[in-house]
């Protein structure tokens, strides 16, 4: 690979090269041939400036559409945090609902349990204490 650089490097400054000579060895006069010199360099730097230009614009956009794509993944993970907080609150919420509904029931039976007992206890004595 690099020994095919090498030869498009020296192709390169060959065919620079020629064309300079081509330039200096034409036969033109000498306001003309620096004319045409100077029309070619600003040829050069022009197509470098709009080549640096575009360069400039589209590395510019692919790091604008980098942090977009980074902000919409972020606010996409905040978003479901967000979903999944809310979720385990509301589970348990009905989680703890249903283990308090469940006590207030036990509680009641137990209550009305110890209520008939009480009630049967009494009757017992009262029945008791007539027959006596």
């Amino acid at each position: 690979m690099k020994d095919q650089a090498k030869i498009i490097a020296a192709l390169l400054v060959g065919a620079a090269a020629g064309a300079a000579l081509g330039l200096l060895l034409a036969p033109e006069k000498g306001g003309d041939l620096r004319d045409d010199i100077a029309d070619y360099i600003n040829d050069l730097v022009d197509t470098a400036k709009t080549k640096a230009q575009t360069t400039a614009n589209n590395v510019k956009q692919y790091s604008n559409d980098a942090i977009e794509s980074a902000k919409a993944k972020f606010n996409g993970t905040v978003s479901d945090l967000y979903d999944y907080k809310d979720d385990a609150i509301d589970t348990a919420r009905s989680k703890a609902k249903a283990a308090a509904d469940r006590a207030q029931a036990v509680a009641e039976d137990f209550a009305d349990d110890a209520k008939a007992k009480v009630k049967t206890t009494a009757n017992n004595w009262n029945n008791s204490i007539q027959n006596a």
